[in-house]
This record gives structure tokens, sequence and C-alpha cells, in this order.
């Protein structure tokens, strides 16, 4: 599920019945704020009591977005839950040292370290195993091009000046 406004979209990675992990990508300003909002309300509203937000693709965040998050948090909180940040940026993370409010809103590096913060039957499958499965090489022969060694190429030499006089 991908849901978007024109400078903020929000998609649902993976969930269980107690997390959802979701990608926050763009601005978070005044702007979006409602749509923030009402995105992360119907999650907490499908019954997920914790929220890992993954903003390594947050490109903006002013203190209306600031206090977004802290609402969000204050819902979780209220419900027994946690809001946890991945992979916040260098600006990001000066917002939240610089308001007082990284205690409040605890940043890890990737989201496998912030599911980490929770208990174990609260965490969804990570990495999701809804992504397509990597295609392998072909199986080769002998005979195949690709199993022959490179030619070697007989060695150019560069051609020398004749001065004889």
């Amino acid at each position: 599920m991908s849901t978007q406004t024109h400078r903020l979209t929000i998609t649902e990675v993976t969930d269980c019945d107690a997390c959802a992990v979701l990608r926050v990508s763009g601005e978070l300003d005044q702007s979006c704020e409602a749509f923030f909002l009402s995105t992360l309300a119907a999650s907490v509203d499908a019954g997920h009591r914790h929220l890992v937000l993954d903003v390594t693709a947050l490109v903006f965040c002013d203190s209306r977005g600031l206090n977004c998050l802290l609402a969000v948090r204050w819902l979780l909180r209220r419900r027994d839950g946690k809001l946890l940040l991945a992979g916040a940026g260098r600006r990001l993370t000066e917002l939240l040292v610089g308001t007082g409010s990284s205690e409040l809103l605890p940043t890890r590096r990737t989201v496998a370290h912030a599911l980490l913060d929770l208990p174990p039957a609260h965490r969804p499958v990570w990495p999701p195993t809804s992504a397509p499965e990597p295609t392998l090489p072909r199986e080769s022969g002998p005979g195949d091009p690709a199993q022959q060694p490179p030619p070697v190429l007989p060695r150019q030499h560069p051609p020398q000046d004749d001065e004889s006089e």
C-alpha cells in the first residue's frame, strides 16, 4: 500500500498484527501534516501499536513535521506502543537533538536495528519476503562460450623510430 500527496509519500513495507514498517519519503511540513497524520492514524486504527518509520528518503522535516511525529508518538504511547525512526539523516537528527526530542523519538541506523527494540512477538518479518527473488545465473556447460577463457591476443609492440645517421 502506498499513499502520497504532492510532496510526501508513505508506503507500507511490511506489517504484522502489532507493528507496521512504513517508508516515509519526501517533505514533511505544514502542507503535508494532515495527510501524514491521517495515514498513520489509519495504520494505528488497523491495530498497529508500534510503528517503525523508515525515514532514509525524508529530505525535509520542519517544526510542523516534528509536531506530527510527536503527535503519533503520543497516540502510540497511549496504546502501550512505540514510534521508532530508522535511517534518520543529518538534518532530521540535528532537528531532534536541537529541540531535545531525540529522547522522545529514538532513531536507529536501520529498520532491522529499530525492530530489535520491540518484543519478538511484535516484530514483522524483516526483510520482507514479498520482494521478488533475485535471478540466478544460468547453468553453463563446457561448450558454453561463457566457460571459455578469453582469447590471448599477440602483444603489439610500439613502432620504433629509425634514426640512422
